[in-house]
């Protein structure tokens, strides 16, 4: 029944040549739902390492791509690349890409917009739900001249901002989607030695996610982001 069962490298190089695939079906599980629809985006990024050690930095064939940042919530310092999510209150993946953690995550984001403008564009009233990182004056008038607003926590120099007082249970939505990627799915224990390969193993995590939505939505489980069934 199987004539051929590849070995590591064979396996590796077909995972890598799969990204495009992966990628395409998250996108179609995503939009075969209502929740593709939803107006309400939650935007967080969430470190993936690619390397524990000096050594392993030097000789690493993520040099040029990944990078030293900081992670707050763990207070920590970490080497290797930042995954940036825009999915819906539900964690339904709309868009998602990875870079460096010097890049400014306000850049990255209207990349990604840029890239696909039209993900913007059609959803009138568009609300983006963000933490302090993406503050800017011109960050949210760029956010404007697409049609969304941004809602994030406000400074303590500032007026309270509009909207701010739901910002508490939205904000453990954001962690309950991370804790999910890194929890069940296993996103900092990837294994990819090299850009694309650690762009697919990330795929590999945000399609199980995506999947499990559409699964428990066309259903009618009562929890949409459970993947409790699924992990045996």
């Amino acid at each position: 029944m199987f004539p051929y069962l590849p070995q590591r490298p064979g396996y590796n190089k077909g995972l890598r040549a799969a990204l495009p695939l992966v990628k395409k079906a998250i996108r179609l599980l995503a939009t075969d739902t209502d929740f593709w629809f939803d107006n309400h985006w939650i935007v967080d990024s969430t470190p993936v390492l690619c390397g524990m050690s000096r050594p392993t930095v030097k000789r690493s064939e993520m040099a040029g791509w990944a990078g030293y940042g900081y992670c707050a919530s763990h207070s920590r310092f970490f080497w290797g690349l930042r995954l940036f999510l825009v999915c819906t209150p539900i964690g339904m993946p709309i868009t998602w890409a990875l870079a460096n953690p010097k890049i400014d995550e306000r850049e990255v984001l209207a990349a990604m917009l840029d890239r696909e403008p039209s993900l913007a564009e059609d959803r009138p009233g568009l609300l983006v739900i963000a933490d302090k990182g993406f503050a800017s004056k011109e960050f949210e008038t760029d956010l404007a001249f697409r049609g969304a607003e941004l809602l994030r926590p406000s400074f303590k120099r500032e007026k309270r901002r509009k909207g701010e007082s739901l910002l508490k249970s939205v904000r453990q939505l954001i962690e309950s989607v991370n804790d999910t990627l890194k929890g069940q799915l296993d996103l900092e224990q990837h294994g990819g030695p090299t850009f694309e390969g650690v762009a697919v193993r990330v795929a590999q995590r945000v399609l199980p996610m995506a999947a499990a939505i559409w699964h428990n939505h066309k259903s009618g489980a009562p929890v949409l982001r459970s993947l409790t069934a699924f992990d045996h």
